[in-house]
C-alpha cells in the first residue's frame, strides 16, 4: 500500500501544504494568512487572522482528502505562544475535522533539522514569522534552540526602522554566544526562500533549482541594507521578490545577516526540504 500524506504547516505568516507520496514530496503550496499579525503587541490571535487561517487549513485539508491522502497538521510559534491558541485549534477542528499538533520551539527545531538534513550532520537556521530555530548535530553532539523573534514579530515591533531593528536583534544575539555550528548549515523558511529567489532573480519559485544555493554573509548583509532603503513598492519590483513578503523581508534579512555574523557563518545553503518533511520523520510516519 502506497503511503500518501497531506502535511499542513500552520505558521505565523503562512499556511503551507505538502503532498507526500511514493516516498517523496510531490508538491508544496502556500497561502499567506498572517496568523501571527500583531502577536508581538498582543498575547491573543486576532479573530480575523484565525478565521482566514482556519479557512486556508480547511481548503488544504480538503485538497489532501480529495487526493486520497492522510491529513496531518501542526502549528508553530504563533499558536503555541498565544493565550487563545486552543481556541484557534478548536476552530480548525470545527471547520475541517483536523486535529492540530502544536509543537514546542525545540520540537520545531528538530523538525527543521530532520527535514533539511535527514540523518546527515550539520545545522539549520529557520527564521519563521514569530520565532527562529537554530539546530545542529555533529560528532554525536546536538543542539536545538528557539528564539522568540521572527519576520512578523520584527515588523510588528519595528517596521523598517533600522535603529529599532538593530536594538531588537541586539537583545537576542547574546543567546548565541556559545553556539558554534559545524559542517553544512542550511537556511530554511520563508525568509530564506525569498532571498534565494532574489539571489537568482527567479520569476517563480522552483525548490529543486534553488536547493543548495549558497547565500553568503556579505550578500545577505548588502541585500538587507538595500531592502531597508526601499519602499514596499520598490521591493515588490525586485526580481525574484515574493510580494506577499515585501513588507516583512527587510527586517528579516537584517536578522539573518546578524545571525550569520553571530554564528560566524560565511555562508548558508538554502534548503527546500524543511519542517514539512521533518514532521513526517519526527512522528514516525515515514
Amino acid at each position: 500500500m502506497i503511503m500518501k500524506f497531506a502535511v499542513i504547516d500552520i505558521g505565523s505568516n503562512s499556511v503551507r501544504l505538502m503532498l507526500w507520496a511514493d516516498g517523496k514530496s510531490i508538491y508544496k503550496k502556500v497561502a499567506t494568512t498572517r496568523l501571527g499579525e500583531g502577536i508581538a503587541l498582543s498575547p491573543v490571535l486576532r479573530a480575523d487572522a484565525m478565521e482566514r487561517t482556519a479557512n486556508a487549513v480547511a481548503a488544504f485539508a480538503q485538497e489532501g482528502r480529495d487526493l486520497g491522502a492522510q491529513v496531518v497538521a501542526f502549528a508553530t510559534a504563533a499558536v503555541r505562544s498565544a493565550e487563545n491558541g486552543d481556541a484557534f485549534c478548536a476552530l480548525v477542528k470545527e471547520k475541517c475535522g483536523v486535529t492540530v499538533d502544536v509543537v514546542s520551539g525545540e520540537e520545531e527545531a528538530h523538525l527543521g533539522l530532520n527535514g533539511a538534513l535527514g540523518k546527515e550532520e550539520g545545522g539549520i537556521v529557520d527564521i519563521g514569522g514569530a520565532s527562529t530555530e537554530i539546530a545542529y548535530r555533529q560528532g554525536g553532539t546536538s543542539f536545538f534552540t528557539s528564539l522568540p523573534i521572527g519576520a512578523v514579530r520584527l515588523f510588528d515591533l519595528c517596521k523598517d526602522d533600522k535603529a529599532a531593528l538593530c536594538a531588537a536583534i541586539g537583545r537576542e544575539i547574546p543567546a548565541l554566544d556559545r553556539i558554534s555550528l559545524a559542517g553544512a548549515v542550511y537556511a530554511i523558511g520563508g525568509t530564506a526562500s525569498t532571498l534565494a529567489c532574489v539571489r537568482v532573480g527567479a520569476s517563480r519559485y522552483d525548490g529543486a533549482r534553488l536547493q543548495d544555493l549558497p547565500l553568503t554573509r556579505e550578500w545577505v548583509r548588502e541585500t538587507a541594507e538595500n531592502l531597508l532603503a526601499m519602499t514596499r513598492e520598490e521591493r515588490e519590483a525586485v526580481a525574484g521578490m515574493d510580494v506577499r513578503r515585501a513588507d516583512i523581508i527587510a527586517g528579516a534579512s537584517l536578522w539573518l545577516a546578524s545571525l550569520m555574523e553571530a554564528l560566524r557563518l560565511d555562508r548558508v545553503l538554502f534548503s527546500d526540504r524543511d519542517n514539512l518533511e521533518g514532521y513526517l520523520v519526527q512522528r514516525g510516519l515515514i
